[in-house]
């Protein structure tokens, strides 16, 4: 058996190459540093920071967060500076830390993913790839996102190679077919894919009859563990379909065997989000026990074990 300590950790997300492949979830780790009180954010394969639009937004009204049997349901709406306040006022205390930095963004048209792209030109080399979020449900037009139709993907991906940096495509579980998706975002630049965002959810009191968040939506996405199996199925079909693709895997990890199991299913690297809020030390944690599972496996390296379900592999 290889001893704890001894697994090769390292993964690659298309061209970029992490030390481990663990990180942040996007909307769950704040814009800046605020879990480093927490953990060591350079320990972990990268931060991937809230959503970022080309300017400064909002959000949704209150109530945007509740929590439900098995995760919770927001409706935050994509709240942000914008990218050029970012970069200025968040980004230099999340790159003392060490991190390594996954930007995110977000629009409501190709036109507003190009400038938010372009806007990060001319990031720091601390920021070592952009996340295109195309799958948001907390929006007034949630049931028209990018990520339900192939050439809507295809569209706003080719918009953000403005950015000049390696991109992810985050997608949504909410349509028939990723498949052809996610081979849509791969043709327009995209490096890899990020499997899934939140499924399309609603929460009613009651006692009182009224919606539980206070979006003009009246719903939300369902994060956490509620959704762990449909992102490992998502993972998984992409995986088998598009073998050569890498896949970022997020969906309810809460523990070390979550990470494993999407691993398996064909994800190289993983995002830890939803249960950062209930402890923020979460990616860290998880990040040790994927480590210790490797350990056990008697493989050297945690990259032999990615899609090693479609192979049959025993672990």
């Amino acid at each position: 058996m290889t001893a704890a300590g001894a697994v090769d950790l390292t993964t690659r997300v298309g061209s970029v190459v992490l030390p481990n492949p663990v990180m942040t979830a996007s909307g769950t780790a704040g814009h800046g540093a605020e879990l480093s009180a927490y953990l060591d954010l350079s320990a972990l394969g990268a931060v991937v920071v809230k959503s970022l639009a080309a300017f400064p937004w909002e959000g949704n009204p209150p109530l945007r967060v509740h929590e439900t049997t098995a995760g919770m349901i927001n409706s935050v709406g994509l709240q942000g500076p914008g990218v050029e306040a970012w970069l200025a006022r968040d980004l230099p205390a999340l790159a003392a830390t060490g991190a390594r930095v996954v930007a995110s963004i977000w629009g409501r048209s190709v036109a507003e993913y190009e400038a938010a792209a372009r806007a990060l030109a001319d990031a720091p080399a601390t920021v070592v790839a952009v996340e295109v979020n195309l799958s948001c449900p907390n929006t007034e037009a949630a049931r028209d996102l990018f990520a339900h139709s192939p050439s809507a993907t295809h569209d706003a991906m080719a918009a953000t190679a403005a950015c000049r940096r390696p991109r992810w495509a985050k997608l949504s579980p909410n349509v028939t077919d990723l498949v052809p998706i996610a081979e849509a975002a791969r043709t327009a630049g995209a490096e890899a894919v990020t499997l899934v965002n939140t499924v399309l959810g609603m929460a009613i009191d009651p006692e009182t009859g009224r919606y539980r968040l206070g979006s003009e939506a009246r719903g939300g996405g369902l994060s956490g563990p509620a959704i762990h199996p449909v992102a490992v199925r998502a993972v998984h079909d992409v995986h088998a379909a598009l073998p050569d693709l890498p896949i970022v895997g997020v969906g309810g990890i809460v523990h070390g065997a979550d990470a494993a199991e999407l691993v398996l299913a064909g994800a190289s690297a993983v995002q830890v989000g939803t249960a950062t809020f209930a402890d923020p030390r979460a990616p860290g944690r998880v990040l040790a026990e994927l480590e210790a599972w490797a350990a056990r496996t008697g493989r050297t390296a945690v990259a032999e074990h990615v899609g090693a379900a479609h192979r049959k592999e025993p672990t």
